[in-house]
């Protein structure tokens, strides 16, 4: 990658932590309770209905790690065991803040995890259907109502269709101007790395005044606007351009996407959860704003789905609007779901799509990068043949 210059406004997502506090002193002192959560299957719109504010929680570094293995074992994921070992040593100021913890049942890990963890804090499990049929549907919807009523009683303030709906909206122009952000990519050459994408879409989960935040993304997206009409880009002309899919990553387990950068590709699509996965598709802004919010969120395409023919919809459609010559499954070690889907996802894209694909599994220590750069540096190659 050659030097650029960065959009200004980029400043503004790079220390989340700081811009958290900042705003959460006001609210804590108004008697504003804090939801942690940890996955996108998580209503954000509902929790802020109810009075509450929501903050991801889900854990992306590896120094927690060796404090969580205490308890729990070793061959786990590595994103339960960070996400634990925040809460065990308390040594996550998003942890701290939270009066409480939205857990869901999307893996067994998690779930196992969530018992544990419910020793610590207050806790309220959302149990997930793993299909979207009218039968889960409904199931889902009882389980949003649940959880509404545990957050009135958190809260004390009673959730209202009124609230919903004004939730809702804002929630829908959020997402749209992140995916007005995410569609820079689709150009020749993007005027805003994937690692600084990245950072902007993870941002979302610690947002407290949503106005400032939608704000913040729609200057974003004039000032990238403005460089890519200028011919600003980090990237050389004809860059590899991946699709990046699988599990999670953030700030901390970035090193598949870092090693991508370093290797001069650009990560056209971050089809993840903290990427694209948590803001394609609307809540539907008419009718029910409890039905419309249960299907929406029930329509995730995660690998907990079976089947999860949804996640092959939705990399079919990045494929066509951004335009990869590669695909990446990055998969975290103990990441069961991810790990059996890799394979038809691999038949799919090799057979269906023609693209190479490659999967890689792996953990959040550093220990295998220089085995990664080779196999990573090797398959880029391939495509320049």
């Amino acid at each position: 990658m050659t030097e650029t210059p960065r959009a200004a406004t980029l400043a503004k997502f790079a220390s989340p932590v700081d811009r958290f506090h900042l705003e959460l002193e006001p609210l804590k002192e108004a008697g504003t309770k804090v939801a942690g959560i940890y996955c996108v299957f998580a209503p954000l719109e509902l929790v802020r209905a109810a009075g509450a504010v929501p903050v991801g929680l889900c854990g992306k570094k590896q120094g927690p790690i060796p404090d969580a293995e205490r308890v729990l074992p070793a061959n786990l994921c590595p994103l339960i065991k960070a996400s634990y070992g925040y809460a065990l040593m308390n040594s996550c100021p998003y942890w701290a803040a939270s009066d409480f913890i939205l857990g869901e049942t999307t893996c067994d890990g998690k779930k196992k995890m969530f018992e544990v963890m419910a020793r610590l804090k207050p806790l309220h499990m959302m149990r997930l259907p793993t299909d979207t049929s009218p039968e889960a549907q409904a199931l889902w919807l009882a389980e949003m109502k649940r959880l509404a009523d545990y957050l009135a009683a958190q809260t004390g303030i009673a959730i209202t269709d009124e609230a919903l709906r004004r939730e809702i909206a804002m929630s829908n122009r959020i997402r749209t101007a992140l995916l007005d952000l995410a569609a820079f990519a689709a150009l020749p050459q993007p005027p805003i790395s994937s690692l600084d994408m990245m950072g902007v879409f993870e941002s979302r989960t610690f947002v407290l005044n949503q106005e400032g935040y939608l704000a913040d993304l729609i200057a974003l997206r004039e000032e990238l606007a403005a460089l890519s009409a200028q011919g600003a880009s980090p990237y050389k002309k004809g860059a590899p351009r991946i699709l990046l899919t699988g599990s999670p990553i953030g700030r901390g387990s970035e090193k598949v996407l870092r090693l991508l950068e370093e290797a001069g590709a650009v990560v056209v699509a971050l089809e993840n959860c903290t990427g694209l996965k948590s803001v394609v598709g609307h809540v539907d802004e008419d009718g029910d704003p409890m039905q419309a919010l249960a299907r929406r969120y029930l329509s995730t395409p995660c690998s907990c789905m079976s089947p999860n023919t949804g996640r092959f919809t939705l990399i079919d459609e990045l494929t066509r609007q951004f335009a990869p010559t590669g695909v990446i499954d990055m998969v975290w070690q103990a990441c069961h779901t991810y790990s059996v889907e890799s394979f038809d996802l691999g038949q799919h894209v090799t057979g269906d799509l023609k693209l190479p694909f490659l999967k890689i599994e792996t953990d959040y220590t550093e220990s295998d990068v220089e085995q990664l750069r080779t196999r990573i540096e090797a398959f880029l190659e391939l495509q320049a043949k």
